[in-house]
């Protein structure tokens, strides 16, 4: 087991990742004069700042807007919306990740094949299991290293601009994200347990469902809340691209410069995320408490 880094190999990090940083500067060009943002930045920044603290309660264009949709049931409407693209795409994902999660994990075929008594079964977890892991990590790996963004992109234009669209988008890195998670979890549990069942005869299934997930089974839950919450951000980006969430409207109100609408759909986020941050608190600590 190796002990926590020591100072030297603190500094030498933190020194290296300043030198990387120094260069990206000198090789990127860039000038710390450009940061300026004028007297026409400014003047829109304090604009847009200043009406944070008296967000709209109603369409700032009234005239323009006079059919649409009241400032507060568009809000209502977006953030449920926001909430039933982030609940789909969590749920399929969590299917997706427990099963490449399973496969993705070596728990259950390395080290279990010698004690196997059907030649078959033997064979299959000392020679097919460990392709079918390769298999598998090299699907996880490719799900997780294409952005949401990209996935919209192709699904957007596929099937039009709709939620059912924003799921698959965001389904597909999602169940990446769990399965690498939920394998880690797998393979990280507290074996003792395992080892029992091992050596009351269990097979290598066996082990994995009564023994490694039960034990991995309060962090997964935790991770799965969390994961919903990183849900509600990315479906609320999704809006940018035309799906009604709450970064749809977000979007409008900014281009049109109705910045106090902004605010009033960036404080439903914002909103949002607090309200299920706790949610999700309370439950990862009745987890933790019935774990202890």
């Amino acid at each position: 087991m190796t002990g926590p880094p020591t100072l030297t190999a603190r500094r030498s990090l933190l020194l290296g990742l300043l030198l990387v940083g120094i260069s990206a500067y000198f090789i990127l060009g860039l000038k710390l004069t450009e940061l300026n943002p004028g007297p026409g930045g400014l003047k829109l920044g304090k604009r847009f700042f200043s009406a944070a603290f008296s967000p709209a309660l109603t369409n700032e264009d009234s005239a323009a807007l006079s059919g649409a949709n009241p400032l507060w049931k568009n809000a209502i409407v977006a953030c449920w919306e926001t909430i039933r693209i982030s609940a789909a795409a969590v749920s399929l994902s969590l299917v997706f990740g427990l099963a490449f999660g399973f496969f993705g994990a070596t728990a259950w075929w390395r080290n279990r094949s010698s004690g196997m008594r059907n030649p078959l079964y033997r064979f299959f977890l000392r020679y097919c299991a460990p392709l079918l892991y390769g298999i598998t990590r090299i699907l996880i790996t490719f799900t997780r290293s294409v952005h949401e963004l990209l996935w919209a992109t192709l699904f957007l234009a596929a099937l039009g601009m709709g939620p059912l669209a924003a799921v698959f988008a965001l389904t597909i890195p999602f169940s990446g994200t769990f399965a690498k998670i939920f394998s880690e979890m797998i393979d990280e549990a507290d074996p003792s347990a395992a080892r029992a069942l091992e050596l009351a005869g269990a097979g290598p299934l066996q082990v994995v469902c009564f023994a490694l997930l039960p034990a991995a089974l309060p962090d997964m839950i935790a991770y799965t809340l969390y994961r919903f919450e990183c849900g509600l951000r990315s479906s609320a980006v999704m809006g940018f691209m035309g799906v009604l969430t709450l970064g749809y409207y977000i979007d409008a109100s900014f281009e049109n410069r109705h910045y106090h609408e902004v605010w009033t759909y960036l404080y439903a986020m914002i909103f949002l995320i607090v309200f299920f941050e706790k949610w999700s608190d309370a439950i990862r600590r009745r987890l933790t408490e019935g774990v202890s």
